[in-house]
């Protein structure tokens, strides 16, 4: 009685894990396939962060990259519908702000953002929420290419 009641547990763990599982990879393809048609998906990002406890510094989810000269590349964030806010990405060559998917000036948010490569190596992908509140999202890296 007690390994029968073991084994059901684990179908209805393993279920759920299944079903959250393809609903991540759907939310993934729905990314992918936001950032164009010109596109080669090369990774994606799992973004999910509390919100601020100080306004002025929202946790942020910190990723390292290699990119390779003359490549031009595809940076997407999508967030999920439970999201309180909006999901922006940063990349830095050291502590050099490359690009932002946020143009302070005009407040807008961008989608996707592309970067023409002109020095191989590594780079950080910050991730955050512009407000600080909490969120989930999906940031996706891919190669910009003829099809």
């Amino acid at each position: 009685m007690k390994r029968i009641s073991i084994v059901i547990i684990a179908i209805i763990l393993l279920s759920f894990h299944n079903a959250s599982s393809q609903e991540a990879n759907d939310i993934i393809d729905k990314c992918v396939a936001t950032a164009g048609s010109d596109v080669t998906y090369l990774t994606d990002f799992k973004i999910s962060l509390p919100a601020a406890t100080d306004k002025n510094h929202p946790p942020v989810l910190k990723k390292s990259v290699i990119l390779r000269k003359n490549t031009t590349y595809r940076f997407t964030i999508c967030n999920n519908e439970n999201s309180e806010d909006e999901g922006v990405l940063k990349l830095f060559d050291i502590d050099k702000i490359i690009i932002s998917s946020h143009n302070p000036k005009t407040g807008k948010t961008y989608q996707s953002v592309n970067f023409q490569c002109s020095k191989t190596g590594p780079y950080t992908i910050f991730f955050y929420f512009k407000e600080g509140k909490s969120g989930d999202a999906i940031g996706i890296l891919s190669y910009v290419g003829k099809k």
